[in-house]
């Protein structure tokens, strides 16, 4: 993992337990109103991404796309997945002003 304050915060996150990864963690956590922004890598497949814009305009959960690949952030966050939901919101205040 290269040395960015993105990808160790992400991490941090990770370990705290304040996020869901995966496609259809991330869609019920965003469902739920546990979600507070979900994150998209780069290289994940465009039905996934429209799956998740859609959830976001019924639910108004922010989806951001990352500059990172799914190698990048599955070295990060120790499980390899695409889409990651952060459910804090301090943590996920912290990762938009990183991107």
């Amino acid at each position: 993992m290269q040395n960015n304050k993105f990808l160790s915060l992400i991490g941090m996150a990770r370990r705290a337990n304040k996020v869901y990864m995966g496609f259809d963690k991330a869609k019920s956590a965003m469902i739920y109103g546990e979600a507070k922004v979900v994150f998209v890598c780069s290289d994940i497949s465009e039905k996934t991404k429209r799956g998740l814009i859609f959830a976001s305009e019924e639910t108004g959960v922010p989806v951001i796309d990352l500059p990172y690949t799914i190698f990048e952030v599955s070295n990060a966050i120790g499980t390899k997945c695409g889409v990651v939901a952060v459910t804090d919101k301090g943590f996920a205040d912290k990762l938009v002003t990183l991107i």
